[in-house]
């Protein structure tokens, strides 16, 4: 990725993650089965470390699956305490998610 401004997990792959912070965003999208434009919120995260290494980022996820994930820690904003190991697995609608907190 030339620019890494978004993050994009890949299948199987650890990535470890830290968050400055987050806003649920409005958000246009071509529906894949329909193919007609929609309306969705989105979960954005503000992202400074990637795998250790210093980026400026976006992590955003539609998934309800990933975003109650991180539900706990959205509201105080605790999550800039912690880094996040994000595993995907699976593709589409049986996606699903492995999130690994620990403390910085």
């Amino acid at each position: 990725m030339v620019l890494q401004n978004n993050v994009i997990l890949q299948n199987g792959i650890p990535t470890r993650l830290h968050f400055t912070d987050h806003r649920i965003e409005k958000r246009t999208i071509t529906e894949p089965a329909t193919g007609r434009q929609v309306l969705r919120s989105v979960l954005a995260l503000d992202v400074d470390q990637l795998d250790g290494r210093p980026v400026v980022a976006i992590l955003s996820t539609m998934a309800e699956k990933l975003a109650g994930q991180f539900a706990p820690y959205l509201t105080d904003k605790s999550y800039v305490n912690f880094n996040f190991t994000i595993t995907q697995l699976g593709d589409g609608f049986t996606r699903t998610w492995s999130v690994k907190v620990t403390p910085r």
